[in-house]
């Protein structure tokens, strides 16, 4: 059975998640990539270094952000959001950001750019000290989709 998630469904993946994919665009060119972000309920967090998402999202800061729980593809769950691209260098926000994104429930086994710091999964003594560009999505539209597939039969196989 396909279907449409409603809003409860969609937060709850959106905050369930730890990764999810950036689409930005910029002079014919589409650029979608990977990250490890926290979800707050109206904004994604991440933290990056420089590079072309950065670059593409400086110059156009309406991007489209994408989660996904695929646990086989008979059953799964999406969300599509978009949102406009904001920049955090304000101390302030900055500190908050990334008390949010180390604060998230991450696997025991986790990537080097999944960790903010060296301490992970502790805080550094000095939080400001993570190195990187912090930015958020402001969320504006959100759509979900799922496929829930009832208990397949395995008698053709025998």
């Amino acid at each position: 059975m396909f279907g449409i998630l409603n809003t409860e469904e969609i937060e709850t993946l959106l905050h369930s998640q730890i990764i999810g994919r950036i689409g930005c665009h910029i002079d014919n060119t589409t650029y979608i990539v990977p990250i490890s972000y926290a979800y707050d309920g109206d904004f994604v967090y991440a933290l990056t270094k420089e590079g072309l998402k950065i670059q593409i999202m400086r110059q156009n800061r309406q991007v489209c952000f994408e989660v996904d729980d695929i646990p086989d593809l008979g059953n799964w769950k999406s969300v599509i959001c978009w949102g406009e691209y904001e920049e955090l260098p304000n101390r302030t926000e900055r500190h908050a950001a990334l008390l949010l994104l180390h604060d998230r429930q991450l696997p025991q086994v986790t990537s080097a750019t999944a960790r903010l710091s060296p301490s992970w999964p502790f805080p550094p003594s000095d939080i400001d000290s993570i190195k990187g560009v912090v930015f958020r999505i402001r969320i504006g539209k959100k759509t979900g989709k799922f496929e829930k597939q009832e208990s397949a039969s395995i008698s053709s196989w025998q």
